[in-house]
Formats: structure tokens, sequence, C-alpha cells
């Protein structure tokens, strides 16, 4: 599987990257979202969501909490799940993920998945670019999920999706 590195100077740039994959996501689909708190998930879910609705308005909160939102998109229906507080996948089919895997699923914490990480998703790790703070420190912990902002540095690695992946730089 090869992968692809794209720079993120700013917030502005993860939500084009969002919106490119907007455009390429289809039923069926699985959008895998890695990386460290405040590393720029729920932002680029809720550009994601945004692009595919057609409202750049649209209020997406994190499903942190309730651990799925679903959204009726021009794309079809895409299921967010945030799955930090999920400890395993057992605790899926409560959430009902064979069921949501018809439609598009972007997933936060996809290591949460276990085995049941589709083998045919798009995975995107996000990573702390150049001049930024590692994942342990106090200062990322402090930042939470709403870190990522105007002239944060940040880096994704996207890999997955073979015959739509070259779309997506």
């Amino acid at each position: 599987m090869s992968a692809i590195e794209i720079l993120l100077p700013d917030l502005a740039a993860t939500e084009r990257l969002a919106a490119s994959v907007a455009t390429q996501a289809r039923p069926g689909d699985a959008i895998l979202l890695a990386g460290p708190l405040g590393a720029g998930k729920t932002a680029f879910a809720r550009a994601f969501l945004r692009a595919a609705t057609g409202d750049p308005r649209l209020e997406v909160p994190s499903p942190s909490f309730t651990l799925v939102q679903t959204y009726d998109t021009d794309i079809g229906i895409v299921h967010h799940f945030d799955l930090w507080r999920l400890g395993g996948p057992g605790g899926l089919a409560e959430l009902g993920w064979d069921e949501a895997r018809a439609d598009i699923v972007l997933v936060e914490w996809p290591d949460r998945l276990g085995s049941e990480q589709p083998s045919d998703a798009l995975s995107i790790a996000l990573a702390y670019g150049p001049g930024m703070y590692g994942a342990g420190t106090s200062s990322a912990r402090a930042l939470g999920a709403e870190a990522l902002g105007t002239g944060e540095t940040r880096h994704a690695t996207l890999a997955g999706w073979p015959e739509r992946i070259g779309r997506l730089a």
C-alpha cells in the first residue's frame, strides 16, 4: 500500500484536505483518523462533514460523549465515530458499527476498532509538524481536541484507497 505525505501549515490546509477526501468518499468507505490529542482529528472531521453537506456553518460537535453522530450529506449518510472512550471493539455492536459500514464511516481513534478495522479504509495519520510539541507533553494535553488553529503546522500521512489516493494530494 503506497502512502502520501502532506504538510498542513494551518487549519485552512487541513480543511482543504478534508474537502478533497469528501469529494472522493462514497458509501461503504471508512476514513480512519489517527493521531495524538490536539493533532486535528476533530477539525478534519468537522471540515469533511461541512464539505460533504455543502454547509460551511454546519454545527459539528465532537462525538466524544455520544461516541457516534450521524449526518445526512450530499455524498450519503456519514457516521462520525469518536472511539476515545471505547476500550476496544467489544462495544461496536451497540453503536451500530455493522449497519454503519454500508454508509460512510469517519472514525477518530481507529486503534479502538481492533480486528474490526476495515482493510480497505483510507487511513489518515495526523501529527504535529516541525516546531510543535509532542503528543505526551503537558502543552499538548492542555490543548485538547480543539488545538488546531491558524499557523499550527501539522503533517498528514495518507494510506489506502489505491485507485483514489493520488487525487487527494
